[in-house]
């Protein structure tokens, strides 16, 4: 009477009625001994020469020591942009093909840019984990619709449910390093400490990382472990610690032109570009050093000092990761690789900005305002980015930024670093062309794992990506790819055999109108000689192939819609923000700002509380430079509304009774933009005030009920637990909004997402 259980058909005993004259039977545990432990670190906004190995006159020891002791890829390319990258190296697909044209926070009503991976396009972590693989990630997610990223889901987009054991991070394109927005596996949770305790996120990630791998170890060493660790350095906002800003006071005082000589010059002596490189000019827009007037050069400088600090910092903790994995004897057997997931950002515009929220908001930054303020720049009341000028020269030799296509967007370090496998190759340098796709196809090959054809019942489409692990130990060889395309928010590229079309789009023309320009790259690292005009027939050839790959790969169509159209699905039915009226009954996690009330016109917040005649924020929304917050201090209720860092304040005018309370706050919206503001006590009147500037994106931070993930004001630092009752709070927006202030709103929601890539 032997049978097939239903759960296990292939069952290798035998079971008859009677267990005496069955045969019991166990698979053979999956347990990959010997194969090597994998970590992938990617920095985010990173140009191709701000590590120290690549040209840089910043301090990342660190890292200069895995590439003196590895190997450093001088061709590496990424999609010049966050989430798109992170799709590629996760999944060894291209980012059309899997759904992330843009960042995640978009979705185009195309297939190509959904904001969520296909579950056809399993990732690396997901394989290794069937194969026997720990698997943990920290640090920056971005590859999940925003609007599915609040306390109430769904998690399928979530790393847990993307093939990682564990995860500790924050799921946006950006966060505050101080006060950041943390998620804990499937749950969201509150930062463990503050600025005053000396909290920063890249110390937090690093511990936690090295506590996963510890619990690992501790229980079951011989099991190997894919560690992704995603720092938020070098995004926006450049956050150090105070000593590591300090360290850098006046190091870039020559200005932009002479320091991005003298990397140029760091570059030729090590050998990371070839002799014959020429240093792309200035792009347009940034203007000479000696032109700009004394505070902008201050402000500049005061910006890329903490940049540099920012990075310094990172590589420190970078360092202190791989001294515990030689403590514990696994460095020599872990391919580690550390890269940047695009050049240099733009978003900081011609002059750089102390908080980037005043571009969100369509404010231009005042450097001469701003020189009051220098102090706060990387701390926690700053939320800074650097010019273009700074970012060029983290892009040194080449020429654009982060967005474009151009090797300024495109071209990235990659340091590969694995003792037991590299041995008298230390300190090589690696010049055939590779992209990101590849990371996953390496990460596989040297796990001895190919990718199924199936992944939990689902047929997988076929890696794009070539392993490059060929050319740890030969110089000479090249991955298996003949040609690769490019193509981000309309600008494109095409590289075949060592040469490469590419064009920059003006949003608005006709993509038929695009002028495409032709390199060399073989003899013309830096895309300086333009043969576009003297080889016509080969211009035509590559952009022809630029059609072919676009179609085979699912990059069409072209799209440069306006941001109503990327964004009007994170306010379908079903997602947070699609309502005009929010309930919500605390105690509930922190909510991120994707899922928030829009503030951007008049709003009322009604409060149903039990008083306990302690203070306490009742709610908070935003940072110290930018947000709301409703709370008791001294007994008396406040109203602070923070619009860069100038504050509307109301203060009731007596204590706040104890018992049962029911607040109201009311913002009017005036025609010029401004608001008056009223806030009642149990229907009395308590106070007025106005506000001048009613902002559409208030903040990139969230919001709390009952605490304060950041302090909005200097009347209290955070957390500020409030441990009276808090019932209920409403918050109800206009039900008709004019189709002008609905178009505004989500232009402001577009810019804001990105910079926040």
């Amino acid at each position: 009477m032997t049978y097939k259980h239903p759960a296990e058909p292939d069952f290798g005993g035998t079971i008859e009625k009677f267990e005496a004259d069955s045969k019991p039977w166990w698979p053979d545990p999956v347990l990959p001994e010997g194969k090597p432990n994998v970590v992938l670190i990617c920095l985010d906004d990173t140009g191709f020469s701000h590590f120290g190995s690549y040209g840089s006159t910043i301090e990342t020891p660190v890292t200069d020591a895995l590439a003196a002791n590895g190997l450093r890829y001088s061709s590496f390319h990424t999609t010049a942009l966050c989430s798109p990258t992170r799709a590629c190296i996760m999944t060894g697909r291209n980012h059309h093909a899997v759904r992330m044209r843009a960042i995640s926070n978009m979705d185009s009503g195309y297939p190509n840019m959904r904001g969520a991976l296909p579950r056809s396009a399993a990732t690396v972590a997901e394989v290794l984990r069937e194969s026997g693989y720990a698997t943990f990630c920290t640090g920056k997610w971005h590859l999940a619709p925003m609007s599915q990223c609040s306390a109430a889901g769904p998690y399928h987009n979530w790393p847990l449910q993307k093939g990682f054991d564990r995860y500790y991070g924050f799921m946006q394109g950006e966060t505050d390093h101080f006060s950041p927005e943390i998620t804990c596996d499937n749950q969201i949770i509150n930062p463990p400490g503050t600025p005053q305790d000396g909290y920063h996120f890249s110390e937090d990630m690093v511990d936690q990382s090295i506590g996963m791998i510890r619990n690992l170890h501790s229980l079951v060493p011989e099991r190997p472990f894919f560690m992704y660790m995603a720092f938020g350095s070098t995004h926006s906002p450049h956050h150090a610690p105070q000593d590591y800003l300090d360290k850098y006071r006046g190091r870039f005082d020559d200005g932009w032109d002479d320091v991005r000589e003298a990397w140029f010059a760091r570059q030729l002596e090590s050998g990371v570009v070839p002799k014959d490189t020429q240093l792309a000019p200035r792009n347009p827009g940034v203007e000479p050093w000696n032109d700009l007037s004394d505070n902008h050069k201050a402000f500049a400088n005061r910006l890329q000092e903490a940049f540099a600090g920012m990075l310094d910092h990172t590589d420190v903790q970078i360092g202190r990761f791989v001294e515990f994995l030689r403590q514990i004897g696994k460095l020599d057997n872990t391919l580690l690789i550390v890269m940047s997931d695009n050049g240099a950002s733009q978003e900081g515009q011609s002059t750089g900005v102390f908080d980037e929220m005043r571009h969100f908001n369509a404010l231009p930054e005042n450097v001469d305002e701003v020189m009051d303020h220098l102090h706060l720049i990387g701390g926690p009341k700053s939320h800074s980015n650097i010019p273009w000028g700074w970012a060029q020269v983290g892009n040194t030799p080449l020429k654009w930024y982060k967005q474009n296509t151009h090797g300024g967007g495109v071209r990235d370090p990659l340091i590969v670093h694995w003792p037991d496998h590299l041995k008298g190759q230390e300190g090589g340098i690696r010049r055939p062309f590779c992209y990101a796709t590849d990371i996953a196809a390496t990460i596989l090959d040297v796990a001895g794992v190919g990718m199924p054809e199936q992944v939990n019942g689902v047929d997988q489409m076929p890696l794009h990506g070539s392993s490059i692990a060929e050319t740890f130990t030969d110089a000479d060889a090249s991955p298996a790819r003949s040609v690769q395309y490019f193509e981000m928010l309309g600008h494109r590229g095409i590289w075949k055999d060592g040469w490469k079309a590419v064009t920059r789009h003006r949003r608005g023309t006709p993509f038929d109108d695009d002028v495409w320009e032709l390199y060399h790259l073989s003899e013309d690292f830096s895309e300086c000689t333009d043969l576009a005009a003297e080889m016509p027939e080969k211009l035509a050839e590559m952009k022809a192939l630029w059609w072919e790959e676009a179609e085979k790969h699912g990059a069409l169509p072209l799209d440069d819609r306006g941001a109503g159209m990327l964004f009007r699905a994170s306010r379908l039915p079903g997602s947070p923000t699609a309502r005009r009226r929010y309930e919500y009954l605390p105690p509930i996690a922190h909510i991120v700002a994707d899922a928030c009330p829009s503030p951007a016109r008049s709003f009322t917040i009604t409060a149903e509380i039990v008083h306990d005649g302690n203070d306490g924020a009742i709610l908070a929304r935003g940072t110290p430079n930018s947000g709301f917050a409703l709370f008791v201090k001294d007994g008396r209720l406040v109203f602070d509304y923070n619009c860069f860092r100038s504050h509307s304040r109301i203060e009731a005018s007596g204590a706040l009774p104890s018992g049962r309370r029911e607040i109201l706050v009311e913002v009017t919206r005036n025609q010029d933009q401004s608001a008056d503001v009223e806030m009642k006590i149990d229907g009395a009147p308590a106070g007025t005030a106005h506000v001048p500037l009613l902002l559409r994106i208030i903040s990139s931070t969230g919001m709390d009920f009952g605490r304060s993930n950041a302090p909005v004001t200097d009347d209290y630092q955070a957390p500020f637990i409030y441990s009276g009752e808090i019932a209920r709070v409403v918050f109800q927006l206009p039900e008709v909004a004019t189709k002008k202030d609905r178009k505004a709103d989500i232009r402001a929601q577009a810019r804001a997402a990105m910079t926040r890539q």
